[in-house]
């Protein structure tokens, strides 16, 4: 297996983590195609403890958003008291405005977390993200709750966070299958839109929902057809699954991409995310049970001349060495691992930048907790 090593990178992930922060340009500045790296969040910054779980998405514009947990007090996850907050760049990830809260956590069991982010074909950026008690602790009465929170400005502002939980598990749902189950999370990180096919312009999010029976975790699909103002869940789409992440296809299948320990888990859907086959597992993907992103970077049915596809995990059974998986075959096999960060990494985000160069939102620990990079790499040193 080749194993690219981005060196400009390497060097810059490894100095000191210094915010660029500045006033957003008027109109979003066309990207230099060079590598960059800038420190978003490191602990201490802005009076919180810790930083964690990243979400990053480029907008119609050309701008950035990126999302992320404000864990104040410690690096725990719900029923902490967090908040999710959010940065913006409109000069391709140079500079970041002052942090903007989407949803405020104000104590103990009254916290936010996970998100993940799509922007809907009317323009609107959704942002899903639980809230409450803790997933394991969850029940009907005293839920970990799923929440929706919209911007119809790019991210500048934000609605109230609204409940949707009762739509998507417990006693009222209406896929009946869900009715045992007892708790509920976002892969955070990306959503998907889809561009094709009959139903072009649906928005979904891959879920982990926990049995009622046991604390073991299924994966559902949770969509909707109109810009997130109603919701439906899918059948079953993986069995003892955890966060996973969601592609289309050129041939209009949808992939989900499943966090294992070992080989990581994938099944496809013929209808759109609605209904899932026979699960399996990408044995030349071994990593460690960790969140990661995927992406599409080229596409042959829109004039490309091939299929591209990138996934970002720990090259390793260690929550280290995060690097970009490559697949020219839609999913099917992984190869040509590229290293992002050398040394402890965990969770990343990826989008696609206008000069076709790939951003990235990363957790590293050089010093044993959580620092939030965002990562440019340049089209031009991407493999093939």
């Amino acid at each position: 297996m080749k194993k690219y090593i981005y060196p400009l990178l390497m060097v810059l992930a490894m100095s000191s983590c210094t915010k660029v922060v500045g006033e957003e340009p008027d109109t979003p500045s066309p990207v230099v195609d060079t590598a960059f790296d800038v420190c978003l969040f490191s602990p201490g910054d802005y009076g919180s403890a810790n930083w964690r779980i990243p979400a990053l998405l480029c907008l119609n514009d050309g701008s950035l958003l990126a999302v992320c947990d404000k864990r104040k007090y410690n690096e725990t996850d719900l029923p902490e008291d967090i908040d999710i907050v959010s940065r913006r760049s409109t000069d391709g990830g140079h500079t970041w405005s002052e942090p903007v809260t989407i949803a405020e956590g104000t104590g103990y069991k009254h916290g936010y977390g996970d998100a993940a982010l799509v922007q809907c074909e009317n323009g609107d950026v959704v942002c899903v993200f639980v809230g409450g008690n803790g997933l394991w602790a969850s029940t009907e009465s005293d839920p970990i709750r799923s929440y929706v929170c919209r911007s119809t400005d790019g991210g500048l502002t934000w609605s109230q966070p609204e409940d949707i939980t009762a739509q998507l598990w417990g006693s009222q749902a209406t896929n009946t299958t869900c009715r045992n189950y007892k708790a509920s999370f976002f892969g955070s990180g990306n959503g998907l839109r889809l561009t094709r096919g009959a139903h072009k312009g649906r928005i979904m999010f891959a879920a982990a929902m926990c049995r009622k029976s046991a604390n073991t975790l299924d994966n559902f699909v949770v969509y909707s057809d109109d810009d997130g103002h109603s919701w439906s869940v899918s059948s079953r789409a993986y069995s003892s699954g955890d966060e996973a992440k969601l592609m289309e296809l050129t041939d209009g299948r949808i992939l989900i991409s499943v966090r294992q320990s070992g080989a990581r888990g994938y099944n496809y859907s013929n209808d759109c995310g609605q209904t899932w086959g026979t699960q399996g597992r990408w044995t030349e993907m071994t990593t460690n049970a960790c969140n990661g992103d995927i992406l599409r970077v080229k596409a042959t049915d829109r004039g490309d001349s091939c299929n591209m596809l990138v996934h970002s995990l720990p090259n390793s059974m260690q929550r280290e060495d995060v690097s970009l998986f490559f697949s020219y075959d839609e999913g099917q096999s992984w190869i040509d691992p590229m290293l992002l960060f050398d040394g402890p990494s965990v969770y990343s985000s990826l989008t696609l930048m206008p000069s076709g160069g790939i951003g990235v939102f990363l957790e590293q620990n050089p010093t044993g907790a959580c620092e939030l990079w965002f990562k440019y790499i340049p089209s031009s040193t991407l493999p093939r």
